[in-house]
């Protein structure tokens, strides 16, 4: 399995990068991370122990609906999808339409990787 690559960077820095591809000024190496945070604060609130633990039990079990990650995790099911649909956002996570309108979560990485900048 793939480690999803992260990078810590200001805001400023991240906006300056997204209008250098924009311009094309700059192309993206492959092995670049692909998902960005503002500050370690935000990463560790969306990567907390709780997370984590959820993002393993996802892996482990490999469950075949919200509803049965809830029973397995003892979380209420508005709740994970809450957190899930966030963690979807910074492609932690994804969510596939299963049978009868049902979401199967899926973790595609069996960890992370990341850098912080010092510049912007």
């Amino acid at each position: 399995m793939n480690t999803l690559k992260i990078r810590i960077a200001s805001r400023q820095a991240y906006k300056k990068r997204t209008m250098a591809i924009a311009k094309g000024k700059y192309v993206p190496a492959k092995n670049e991370p692909k998902v960005w945070f503002e500050s370690l604060g935000a990463l560790s609130q969306i990567l907390s122990d709780q997370n984590r633990s959820l993002l393993r039990l996802i892996l482990k079990k490999q469950p075949r609906s919200l509803h049965e990650l809830a029973k397995a995790s003892g979380r209420a099911t508005s709740n994970l999808s809450r957190t899930l649909r966030t963690m979807e956002r910074y492609g932690l996570v994804q969510l596939e339409s299963g049978p009868n309108r049902q979401l199967i979560p899926r973790v595609n990485y069996s960890g992370v990787e990341f850098t912080v900048s010092f510049q912007g």
